[in-house]
Formats: C-alpha cells, structure tokens, sequence
C-alpha cells in the first residue's frame, strides 16, 4: 500500500486510539449491530485506560454520516481528541480491535482498503476516444482525442473507386488510431498508471491495442463492455474494471513475493527479514516496501523519533535514544515505514517471513 495518505499519523502526538472494526450495513438490524460493536470497544477501551474524551470523539464519529452499502469495514484513529486517519475498509476486518497505545496501529487499513491505484479507462471508436485518468484519491480527469470523421466508415459496392475510397477510409481510421494511441502513451507517462483498460468498438480497440508503445501495452486489457455510444452500459463497465483491477492487485502480490524470492536468493542485499535486519534498514531510511506477516505479540525498543527503532539497547543509544522504551512491533514497524516514506504490503501464505518481517531496500 502506498502511504502517503497516513503520513498526517507521524506528525501527530500520541497516544493513540485505534479501532477498525465491522461497519457492514447489509441487514435489517444493522444500525443495532452497529451500536453494539461501538460499546465493545468502548468497554475494551476502558480497560486500557484510555482519554474518554479522545475515546468519545472515536464512538461519535464511527455513528456519523451515511452508512456504507453491504458490507465494509472501518477504521479510526485518533490522538488529543482528534480524528487523524478515518478509513473505510473494503471489507470488515477479521477481528474487532481497539487500542490506546504510544504509537497508531494501522495495519487493518493496509490490509482491507482498497489499494486502487491512478489507471487510464479509453472510450474508443473509428473516430477517437475518450481518455478518463481515475487518480488513487476517486477524482476523474476526461480528456477527448478527436480525429477525422469524413470519411471513415466503410463503403458499399466493388470496383477501384470503391476500393480506393475504402482504403482512404482505412488509412483516415489508422491515423485517428495512432493519435489516441499517443495520448494514451504520455497520459500513461504523465500519471504513473498502473493500468490501462481498453472499451468501445472491437475493432478500434484491438487496432488501438497493438498501436500502445511496448511498456503501455504490458499494463493494457481490453474489455467488451461500456463504450463512446450513448446507452452503453457504465455499470456493467464500471464492474468490470473492478475485477481487472483486483485481478491486477493480485499479480501485484505474486510479482512481490517472487522479487523478494529472488532478492533474497542471489544475495543482492536488496531483501532482508527479521527483527534485527528489518528495523536496521529502516532505522536508515533504506526500505522501499516493508512486508508484513504474522508477527503476534513481538516487540521492539523505539525512541523520540519514528526511525529511532531497533532491538537491542545499544543500538538504539547509537540512534540517539538515551531512554527508548518497549512497542509493539506491529505498531513500530510499520510506523517508521510510513515515515520514510516506504510502502507496506500485508502478505499471506505466498512467502514465510522470519520474525513476521522482511523489507525490499532502495539500495544494497
């Protein structure tokens, strides 16, 4: 997961109230159920002690605003009687947690939120495109690329004449084709998309498909649904980017774990695991992805600052922290991750990682 959006967490003073927990809002009773939850975690709040008026703005935003549609997931987060993370998750979390701690605990919102990174949507015909740039923050950007319309549909009948003007047309197709298809290339570049869906017209689509640069063409799928003409489907269109999308997120995970297996295989220095190595790199801002397991109830010594992290008393002292004290690992890790700017990616059975941890570095 990208985390620019949790770096507001770093700048703030703890402690920290983190709940995440189900917000589903798909049956009759849902706004009891709802309640209910809300006094779990009240009470396991008060168990630990927690501000009750840092707790209290928790409990009256989770009950605001509009109900999600189905079911979904929440997560809060505050500090000083403030809200600084409130993320709806993709799907409920797989167990209710609530904590008053030192440090935000966030992995819940890596997990279950839906990492939709910028991708391009081309509406395309004989006759140009609309080019749609969906950003990772819900925002659209629709561009038009207009080529000429004169004389590109097909004529009837045979002899040269009708031959000539049926390649006139073809031509005039091709070059409409290539100018969309050089949109589509410096959008790609411009944006950093991850992904490029192809809809409209069979034929365009699959000219246009062959006509994207290399690169572009990697990261482009096409799709029978949705297209420029009026009445075309957005819902169904809409469905299936999702699917690519998911599909896609998918590849992601199995591509990182083989980077990882490589990394670690050739001994490049760009794949460390464990505790020790793991909080080594990113006490040297040296992480590019931080990868998460299953590190249960494991601990490690932090200082004043987020990078300040490690486990051994010694090593911390030589970061500069005189009195570092005792975290949870699950909340320290990623903590410092999202500091230095690394990404975090909570893993499942495709890779065992020591500790619960293992980093991809930025350099050996």
């Amino acid at each position: 997961m990208d985390t620019r959006g949790l770096r507001p967490l770093t700048a703030a003073t703890g402690p920290f109230v983190s709940v995440h927990f189900d917000e589903s809002h798909d049956t009759e009773d849902a706004a009891k159920q709802l309640r209910l939850r809300l006094k779990e975690i009240e009470a396991a709040l008060s168990e630990q002690n927690a501000d009750p008026e840092t707790v209290d703005v928790v409990l009256r935003t989770a009950e605001a605003g509009p109900p999600p549609v189905g079911r979904a997931g929440r997560s809060l987060i505050a500090a000083n009687r403030k809200i600084v993370a409130d993320r709806r998750l993709a799907a409920p979390p797989a167990g209710q947690d609530a904590r008053y701690s030192d440090l935000p605990y966030f992995l819940p919102v890596v997990t279950h939120t839906e990492d939709v990174p910028d991708y391009v949507l081309v509406l395309v015909d004989r006759v140009g495109a609309e080019v749609e740039v969906h950003h990772a923050d819900g925002t659209t950007q629709t561009e038009t690329v207009r080529g000429r319309d004169d004389d590109v549909h097909k004529v009837r009948g045979g002899g040269p004449a009708h031959r000539s003007i049926q390649a006139h047309s073809e031509e005039t197709v091709r070059h409409n084709l290539e100018d969309v298809a050089a949109h589509v290339a410096k959008t790609v570049e411009r944006t950093g998309a991850r992904l490029v869906v192809l809809a409209g017209e069979v034929q365009a689509r699959a000219e246009l498909h062959e006509l994207l640069p290399e690169p572009v063409r990697s990261i482009t799928q096409e799709t029978g649904t949705g297209g420029r003409a009026a009445g075309s489907d957005r819902d169904e269109l809409d469905e299936r980017v999702h699917e690519l999308l998911t599909g896609r997120h998918l590849v992601e995970l199995d591509d990182l774990a083989e980077r990882f297996r490589a990394e670690a295989g050739r001994e490049s220095g760009l794949a460390v695991s464990g505790l020790q190595a793991v909080t080594a790199a990113l006490a040297e801002a040296n992480v590019e992805t931080l990868l998460v397991g299953e590190p249960g109830d494991a601990e490690v010594l932090t200082g004043a600052e987020p990078t300040q992290v490690g486990v051994a008393k010694p090593r911390l002292a030589a970061l500069g922290a005189e009195h570092p004290a005792k975290h949870r690992a699950d909340e320290a890790l990623p903590y410092a991750a999202v500091a230095v700017g690394a990404d975090v990616v909570v893993m499942d059975e495709r890779i065992d990682l020591p500790d619960g941890f293992a980093a991809l570095l930025r350099h050996p």
